[in-house]
């Protein structure tokens, strides 16, 4: 059975989410673990695998996957039938793809970049600035409630989910506002928000 390893409050939140959605909960385990926090409170554990303590880490047998979009990509393949994925040969595959790399690619460097107010002409050239990440969801979102289309997918959950965090860097563009609002109304984000809440198992 696939291991999520998990730190509550922390960007592997986004992936208990996807899990909720997709109605995978009784068929991936979830494993607690503390990590380094940027306050400088916790640190590594001996319970997690990853190389370097960080947090979301799925293990699968003796496959191990890191980094959010690619563990996305490997649980919406694995389990296609809940919808929340394309698959292989899907019209949409390419873009779904390409939304999962530009976010770990650009758009979390660029939020990071910006909320640690570091400027730097090579930093734009590279990875773009915060305006042209909110014109490009912009774009993707004109005329459509998520970035692939009338359905919502795993690639809206992750590239909504920074917002759910940082609401200082929401977006003043009231389209973007409006998708990252039906984001947070989703029943399993609520759910998982809440558990963490009051400290319950996930």
């Amino acid at each position: 059975m696939p291991t999520l390893y998990h730190a509550p409050h922390s960007r592997s939140t986004s992936i208990l989410v996807l899990i909720e959605e997709m109605g995978l909960s009784d068929r991936i385990d979830v494993i607690d673990v503390t990590v380094a926090r940027a306050n400088g409170h916790g640190g590594p554990d001996p319970r997690n695998p990853h190389p370097e303590g960080k947090v979301p880490y799925l293990t699968d047998g003796a496959d191990h996957v890191r980094e959010r979009g690619a563990i996305i990509a490997y649980l919406t393949d694995q389990f296609p039938e809940a919808g929340f994925g394309r698959p292989v040969g899907h019209p949409q595959r390419g873009a779904f793809l390409s939304w999962l790399f530009y976010y770990q690619g650009v758009m979390e460097p660029v939020l990071v970049l910006d909320w640690a107010k570091l400027e730097h002409p090579v930093l734009h050239a590279t990875f773009r600035n915060l305006d042209a990440v909110f014109a490009r969801l912009s774009e993707a979102l004109d005329g459509q409630p998520y970035l692939l289309g009338d359905d919502y997918s795993a690639v809206d959950l992750l590239l909504s989910s920074p917002f759910q965090w940082l609401p200082e860097a929401m977006p003043k563009q009231p389209a973007l506002r409006a998708w990252i609002a039906r984001c947070a109304d989703r029943p399993a984000l609520k759910a998982v928000m809440e558990r963490q809440r009051a400290g319950l198992p996930v």
